[in-house]
Formats: C-alpha cells, structure tokens, sequence
C-alpha cells in the first residue's frame, strides 16, 4: 500500500506497488524500491537510491543520494525498546523518542544487516552482509561482523575476507 501522503519524486521505480507498505515518506527521483519494503513517515530517501526487498526503513532515518541497501535491511529507531511502560499500560508514540539515523552519499549496506538507531554511516561506506551496526561509520570504510568492526577501507583494494571471521 502506498499512501496518500506519500512524496514521491519523478521517475522512481516500486516493484509491485500492492506489495509494499509506504506512508508519509519522501522518496527522491530515481530511487527503486522492491517487494515487501516498508518505509515509515518522516523518513527521507534521496535521489537514485535502491531499496531490495524485504527491508524496513522505521521513522528516522535519511538515506542520501545513490545510497544502497540490500535484501532484508533492518532500521531500529528506539534505544530501549519496550511494549509497556512501568505501570504496565501500553506504550503509544507519546511514550518514546526517535532516535535519528543518517546513511550518507554513495553507502552501501549489505543483505540482513542490523542498523541500530543514532549512528551515521559515512559516505561511500560499506557495510558487510548481517552485520550489526552499533556506532558510526566512517567515511569510506568497510565493516562487516557482529558488531560492525573496521576491516577495511573502500580505496585500499581488495579486503581480506579472513577478516571478516570463520573464512577460510
């Protein structure tokens, strides 16, 4: 379902519009979005992005311009997660904060990787398959693993996938 209060700019691409579920977000020119994404209100996607299938994009989150993002990427908005509060009623909007996360120019974020909220992954970054990010991301670095650690950076060639762990 694409909502009424949806911005979408000119020549952007949803594959299979009845099978995802975007609502009061922006979405820049040029930008393809796959099967089973879901984009929640106030996020913002920049022009010529990529979006794979099966990926969630929660309230605050940027994506900037020719950002990628794999198969099955997960966004998290709320540091403490909880469904109820202290005296057991049930959390609403009003109960939390979003924290904001922002993924600049050029990113790339690997199928199945964890993003969790306030961190910035840098420009032309690189985030390795089912990783989980839990702080920022320089500019043009490599990190794969669980949590996300430095194994490279994009420029200095090939990267030493013996790095990544469990390679042989």
């Amino acid at each position: 379902m694409i909502a009424s209060n949806v911005k979408l700019d000119d020549g952007t691409i949803i594959h299979h519009p009845d099978l995802v579920n975007l609502y009061g977000c922006t979405i820049g020119a040029g930008t393809r979005i796959g099967t089973f994404v879901e984009i929640q209100k106030n996020v913002l996607v920049g022009k010529s992005c990529k979006i794979s299938s099966h990926s969630f994009l929660c309230e605050g989150v940027t994506l900037e311009d020719g950002v990628f993002i794999g198969h099955g990427v997960m966004f998290t908005n709320d540091i403490y997660p909880r469904a109820v509060n202290p005296d057991s009623s049930l959390q609403t909007e009003a109960d939390w904060i979003v924290v904001p996360t922002l993924v600049k120019r050029h990113a790339s974020i690997g199928s199945n990787a964890t993003i969790l909220p306030g961190v910035t992954i840098g420009e032309a970054a690189q985030v390795g398959a089912g990783a989980v990010v839990t702080k920022d991301v320089p500019d043009g670095a490599i990190v794969a693993g669980v949590p996300a650690r430095m194994i490279g950076r994009v420029n200095d060639g090939p990267v030493d996938m013996h790095a990544l762990g469990g390679m042989k």
